[in-house]
């Protein structure tokens, strides 16, 4: 336990900062995992739904210094690209079809 007065306030400060963090990181993590869940199960439209929601928290995240910006872009050019590559494929299998 701190000593001095600044210090235990910086600490009270940093656990509620922790706290928010960690709901914003969760969020955008959730999400993002929900999407490559449903990619891979092949369910189209619930896979689009889910990266919307995880780019917008993804993008919360970014803009309240949680996660950093190029890390921010790095992951929702994954899920797109993931996405768009599920999409090329059913169209691709419905063209044959």
């Amino acid at each position: 336990m701190p000593n001095i007065k600044s210090a235990a306030k910086r600490m009270r400060q940093n656990e509620k900062r922790r706290l928010r963090n960690r709901w914003f990181r969760g969020r955008a993590r959730t999400f993002s995992k929900k999407a490559v869940k449903a990619m891979e199960a092949g369910n189209l439209d619930e896979a689009r739904a889910y990266v919307q929601m995880a780019i917008k928290a993804l993008d919360k995240a970014a803009e309240k210094g949680i996660l950093h910006k190029n890390n921010v872009a790095r992951r929702k050019s994954r899920l797109m690209k993931r996405l768009h590559a599920l999409e090329a494929q059913g169209a691709s299998s419905s063209e044959s079809a």
